[in-house]
């Protein structure tokens, strides 16, 4: 073997096992199939194992493999938050002590909360800091310090960055301690058993978020995996393929993406497109993501819960929250709503967290000329709540609610645009519960009054997006002003053959989703049932019509980012 091959079999060895910044392991890469396929291929020698660790063992130890291909030496954080939760849920378990079990609770709620807000919010609290006292302090990573100074490696220790799925992992950890407290699950046998059900590779980075109490019994039942179920993921798979490359991706890179970074450049029309494209784009983009996981996890035996239900079908803003990232809302429902006290009653909690999101939103903002202008409106507001009981039970039923949806949007990120957006979807509920009580509309089901809603929720929706997808309020406030001011009706024919092909795969994406659920029961029941042989071909023709529609490097999921 020459030098040159030597170097480049040192390269590819490099490329295989090294984690790279700028090609992450996700599932629209070939290296991840072919990662996959080895998988399988190792699952072979294990998944019958009677003891159930070994299958667990082998899951986990790719899975690891997996997250340090994705987000590199943050695995060891992803290890630590599993061992704490392990520690924790095995005290709470053999406990018989309530107040032993509510500190260990307290404690795997807190640090994964920690560690959460030191890697998400770090900036946040920095600069509220400064801009509060006039300082200058900058943020300084004291992992990548501890870890330079221990072990010499060559960490950057002005910058932290955002553990790949995060978000994920920790509530799912938390999940895990507060069902074995509530006795709703029993806690896994050992370690690697927790282990794997938190790193779990196909929803690790961005879910769905699973459940203990559906997963943890999953881990030491026989692998199954009927005919039909072979042919359902792989009819997930393709289908979330064909969602994230074929219609996301393409729009995102041809359109969206150029309109939403420098809107003022683009007509009203354009940038109203543009906002009803992303849209389609986040949709199109985390649902084929949790299809795809559903379909590999499926392969390997163990069900992950359903993540979205045609949202943009839904007749009101209650229902859309049913149906759109299904794990998350049912888990902040689960492990806030409901435990601080539903829409029952405001609690202390309630109260000082919004007491604490309005000052966020004030420090963000960054004038402090409206402290002293909140202040005398929240006064003036607690002034109508002790002396109108009927002002203060309409607060009572629904601060929880319109808290749940702030505190979901500070879960997405630390910044105004996030809070807004959590704020305009909180308000949308409260009203809808308002109005249903006295809309003559609300019962009936006549197809032009199911249209008329479901365009009107999907409008709002779509509205509350400008704020979710813009980088900076300014960008938000650019592209709000260049659709309410600069909407010319003469240029439309001119965009819409300019961009033909950008709006004809929109409408192909949108008559797709708001096709009859009969329809797309049938078409997967025809998949299903259709020979292997046929399968095969149909795979393939879908795999490379939608591969070779690829127009730029593959595109991260947009949800890798919280």
């Amino acid at each position: 073997m020459n030098i040159i091959q030597q170097i480049d079999f040192a390269e590819a060895a490099r490329n295989i096992f090294l984690y790279n910044q700028s090609a992450p392991l996700i599932f629209t890469r070939f290296f991840f199939w072919a990662f996959f396929a080895i998988v399988l291929l190792g699952y072979t020698l294990v998944y019958k194992n009677k003891n159930r660790t070994v299958r667990a063992g082998y899951l986990f130890v790719v899975s690891l493999f997996f997250y340090y291909k994705s987000s590199g030496f943050f695995f060891f954080i992803l290890l630590l938050s599993v061992l704490v939760g392990y520690l924790t849920g095995k005290g709470i378990y053999k406990s018989r002590n309530e107040i032993v079990k509510q500190v260990l609770i307290a404690v795997s709620v807190f640090f994964n909360l920690l560690v959460l807000a030191y890697f998400k919010y770090s900036y946040f609290f920095v600069d509220s800091i400064n801009v509060l006292f006039g300082t200058d302090l900058h943020v300084l990573n004291h992992l990548a310090v501890w870890a330079n100074e221990s072990v010499g490696t060559h960490f950057q220790v002005n910058q932290i960055l955002l553990p790949v799925g995060i978000s994920f992992f920790t509530f799912q950890t938390i999940s895990y301690t507060v069902d074995v407290y509530r006795k709703e699950t029993v806690p896994v046998k050992n370690i690697i058993d927790f282990a794997f059900y938190v790193s779990f590779f196909p929803q690790l980075v961005a879910g769905p978020i699973v459940r203990a109490s559906g997963f943890v019994k999953q881990i030491y039942e026989d692998y199954s995996l009927s005919k039909s179920e072979f042919g359902w993921a792989i009819f997930m798979i393709l289908k979330g393929l064909v969602k994230k490359i074929f219609i996301g991706d393409y729009i995102a890179v041809n359109f969206v993406d150029r309109v939403f970074s420098d809107p003022i450049t683009y007509s009203g029309f354009e940038n109203l497109m543009a906002l009803f494209g992303y849209s389609l784009q986040v949709y199109v983009d985390f649902s084929g993501y949790t299809d795809i996981a559903i379909g590999v996890a499926l392969l390997m035996g163990f069900r992950l819960p359903q993540n979205f239900n045609s949202p943009y079908k839904a007749k009101n803003v209650g229902e859309f929250w049913k149906r759109w990232h299904m794990s998350l809302s049912s888990w902040l429902k689960d492990y806030l709503y409901i435990p601080i006290g539903g829409n029952r009653n405001g609690s202390v909690f309630s109260y000082l967290s919004l007491f604490v999101i309005l000052a966020i939103v004030l420090i963000l903002i960054g004038n402090l000329i409206l402290v002293p202008v909140t202040a005398v409106m929240v006064l003036v507001f607690f002034l109508f709540m002790r002396y109108s009981p009927g002002f203060k039970r309409g607060v009572d039923n629904n601060i929880n609610l319109m808290l749940t949806m702030l505190l979901g949007g500070l879960w997405h990120g630390a910044s105004l645009n996030f809070i807004i957006w959590g704020g305009l979807n909180g308000v949308g509920l409260v009203i809808y519960k308002f109005w249903r009580k006295i809309s003559p509309w609300e019962k009936r089901n006549f197809w032009l009054v199911k249209i008329w809603k479901i365009a009107l929720t999907f409008t709002f929706i779509t509205f509350t997006r400008l704020f979710f997808r813009s980088e900076s309020m300014e960008i938000a406030k650019t592209m709000f002003k260049q659709i309410t001011t600069s909407f010319t009706l003469t240029i439309i024919p001119e965009v819409l053959v300019g961009y033909k092909w950008v709006f004809l795969m929109m409408l192909f994406g949108f008559v797709i989703h708001w096709l009859s659920s009969n329809w797309k029961k049938k078409i997967e029941d025809w998949f299903i049932a259709t020979p292997l042989w046929l399968k095969v071909i149909i795979s393939a023709i879908i795999i490379i019509v939608v591969y070779q529609s690829i127009s730029a490097d593959m595109q991260a999921f947009i949800y890798f980012q919280f």
